[in-house]
């Protein structure tokens, strides 16, 4: 016998999301509930709002959705499981990161145009750390490969979304420029 139909839209979301492996797209999500785009939407809004009370949020990733702890709860988190591995990351792979969070997606020449050095092996580094992922290629000659954040990238900072990035400043130097 199904109860499914006696849970709240944005709670039967919550419980999909939580024994799903990670990020899912949005529409699977809406399908599995038999919910619209639109209805499935304000119902994610909803969790949104009622998890931001609590310790768990959810996370916008592209069109996927997933549920994470708050930040917040980090260090307590890592005492109770034991984990203290830290991701140190250089300035190079600091400046980079920065470039591809707010220009992406954004192909590797675009990258070093910005920074002015090859940035081949920063670019290795960053998707052996799971913190960017190739997002395609790009229409211009060459079809170089773009590169975007990953709902992993979210994470190591505490963001529930990329719009959740510091506004750039002013100052002519910004990676869209």
């Amino acid at each position: 016998m199904s109860e499914e139909g006696t849970l709240r839209p944005d709670a039967l979301l919550e419980a999909l999301l939580f024994v799903s492996q990670g990020a899912v797209e949005k529409q699977a999500l809406f399908a599995a509930a038999g919910l619209s785009a639109e209805a499935g939407e304000a119902a994610l809004q909803r969790l949104e709002a009622r998890l931001a009370e609590g310790g768990l949020r959810l996370q916008r990733h592209g069109g996927r959705v997933q549920l994470t702890t708050a930040v917040e709860a980090a260090p307590a988190i890592e005492r109770f499981l034991g984990l203290e591995v830290h991701l140190r990351l250089s300035q190079a792979a600091l400046e980079t990161l920065a470039i591809i969070a707010y220009a992406q997606p954004v192909t590797r020449p675009r990258i070093e145009a910005i920074r002015g050095v090859n940035s081949d092996s920063v670019l290795r580094t960053l998707l052996a750390a799971g913190l960017i992922e190739e997002a395609g290629r790009a229409e211009t000659l060459g079809r170089p490969i773009l590169y975007r954040t990953t709902p992993a990238f979210l994470q190591q900072f505490g963001l529930g979304s990329v719009d959740d990035l510091p506004p750039l400043e002013e100052d002519g130097a910004s990676p869209e420029s």
